[in-house]
């Protein structure tokens, strides 16, 4: 596997984790390409911004090649306007696979929006192979990107009322990401249309995001017409916040019971989804056709293209 990378948002803390992660997908039998974005900085970015641009802008005379990510923080929103959206989406058509997750919501979604091109939220160079990699996200990395399949079972109790299931003949679109990534693309040419998710199962995931902010970006998603026209909305990680006395005990579970209210428990919302800011993560294809069978002690998502 060639492995190309990209670092179109934030720079390392420290560069010199990089030789860890070459090291460790060298004897996984990848060979990793663009080594040199991982030294860049200037600001709190990996590179100016025409450096940043650049690196995406590159991808689109790849072939047989996996892009990655660097890492997420912040910077793709700078880039948006002057990416190569069809140029980079023909190649994707034409096999070139690229994955990301956090500050990279905005990539894979905009690439939806604007060509129907498939990518993938998934593990990045920095968070999830410079260090202690986790066997579940190594495995499920390569079935995805080497197997075009995607399965997982999600064993923990679920907030519904009667067993779903959603097949692959259901045509229902897998897609989603960071939620707050995801809300700033709401009004953009970035965000998927109406058109192209309903009917869809949306997955979500935060980091550093109090709950009654993210209850608040799901209520934007609500009025804006995208929940209640989910088959089913899946909650990945929602980690690093830390609850305050003004909270009175308002939590994360409170804040989803609020959304399935406004939904009128018609749109299920499950949780637990291994994804997000978080060691152990999936690989999910955003654009692709997805089945999920759930009752109320787990579920089971599955994918193939």
């Amino acid at each position: 596997m060639n492995l190309h990378l990209i670092a179109p948002s934030g720079c390392l803390p420290d560069p010199t984790v990089v030789d860890q992660g070459i090291a460790w997908l060298k004897g996984k039998g990848v060979n990793v390409q663009n080594i040199s974005c991982t030294q860049r900085q200037f600001q709190r970015f990996a590179g100016t911004d025409i450096e940043r641009l650049e690196d995406i802008n590159a991808i689109a005379h790849l072939s047989n090649t996996v892009v990655m990510s660097l890492r997420g923080g912040y910077g793709l929103s700078r880039l948006m306007n002057d990416i190569q959206w069809q140029a980079i989406g023909n190649q994707v058509h034409k096999g070139l696979q690229i994955v990301g997750h956090s500050d990279f919501t905005a990539f894979n979604l905009g690439l939806f929006a604007k060509t129907g091109a498939p990518s993938f939220a998934g593990p990045m160079f920095s968070y999830d192979f410079c260090g202690d990699v986790s066997s579940f996200t190594w495995k499920h990395f390569n079935q995805v990107i080497s197997h075009s399949t995607l399965e997982v079972e999600v064993l923990s109790p679920q907030s519904i009322e009667k067993p779903i299931g959603i097949d692959l003949s259901d045509q229902a679109v897998l897609w989603g990401g960071n939620l707050t990534m995801l809300t700033s693309l709401l009004g953009t040419d970035y965000m998927p249309s109406h058109e192209q998710v309903k009917g869809g199962i949306l997955f979500l995931e935060d980091v550093n995001e109090h709950p009654y902010r993210l209850e608040r970006m799901l209520y934007q998603l609500i009025d804006a017409g995208y929940l209640a026209e989910q088959r089913a909305i899946l909650i990945g990680e929602i980690s690093a916040y830390k609850l305050s006395e003004t909270d009175r005990g308002y939590d994360l579970d409170q804040a989803l019971g609020a959304i399935r209210q406004r939904l009128n428990c018609q749109v299920p919302v499950l949780t637990d989804l291994p994804f997000g800011h978080c060691a152990d993560k999936l690989t999910l294809p955003i654009g692709r056709f997805a089945s999920i069978s759930a009752s109320q002690t787990g579920y089971i998502l599955k994918s193939n293209w």
